[in-house]
């Protein structure tokens, strides 16, 4: 397969926040609520995305912070992160902190040394258990905008957005890499959140003022990624 349609993809979060579920529905199809705490897995899956075939090269790495001193070097150096929360756990959050400032400086350090920048992706997980959510969406939509990094918010048990969120994560890959090879601004820098409109608390999805007469649909109907 062509070098330019292998894209390498770190999977990181906090741990038991479904990194690995969300992982294995991609890769097997599989979804398990039995949490095993994971150091580090690689998997590989082929993707057809716009008509193009995409060789995904997949690493689940370890979220417990005792495990976080044995990031390789090789997880830095990937194309992509997918950063991921559970949407029932403020704390799982909070501990993405951690992981985007390092590949922060993994991409100031691209940018310097002329290469392409990493894609960056936040994904709130388990947003089927709506009874138990105490992070909302908008909150994290705003946590992912701050950082310049792409956002969705899946289900690894009842499989929302799991393909799509991927899908997103190759586009935004391709695209980093065609405006390198063009000597355009960073992906990173173009293609986050910050364009979209704001929140509607109430209805947790887009308002502009021509809409404010408009029946409000329902969120992931109007809204499935940002």
């Amino acid at each position: 397969m062509d070098p330019d349609n292998r894209i390498t993809i770190t999977v990181c979060g906090d741990g038991g926040c479904g990194k690995s579920s969300i992982t294995l529905r991609l890769v097997r199809s599989e979804w398990t609520h039995d949490y095993d705490p994971t150091i580090e897995d690689s998997y590989s899956v082929t993707r057809s995305v716009d008509g193009q075939s995409y060789f995904l090269m997949l690493t689940d790495t370890a979220g417990q912070e005792e495990y976080r001193s044995l990031w390789a070097a090789s997880n830095l150096r990937s194309d992509a992160f997918l950063l991921v929360y559970d949407i029932t756990n403020q704390h799982s959050l909070d501990g993405l902190e951690y992981f985007c400032e390092m590949i922060d400086m993994e991409e100031e350090n691209r940018i310097d040394q002329g290469k392409v920048p990493p894609v960056k992706l936040v994904a709130g997980n388990k947003c089927d258990l709506s009874s138990g959510r105490v992070i909302k969406a908008a909150e994290g939509l705003e946590w992912a905008r701050k950082r310049r990094c792409g956002f969705m918010e899946t289900s690894a048990r009842e499989m929302v957005n799991i393909e799509e969120t991927f899908a997103l994560l190759v586009r935004r890959v391709v695209e980093a890499r065609r405006l390198a090879a063009s000597g355009g601004v960073p992906a990173t820098h173009t293609a986050g959140t910050a364009a979209l409109p704001p929140l509607d608390e109430k209805a947790g999805s887009p308002s502009s003022p021509n809409e404010e007469n408009k029946p409000k649909e329902s969120f992931w109907r109007k809204l499935r990624c940002w």
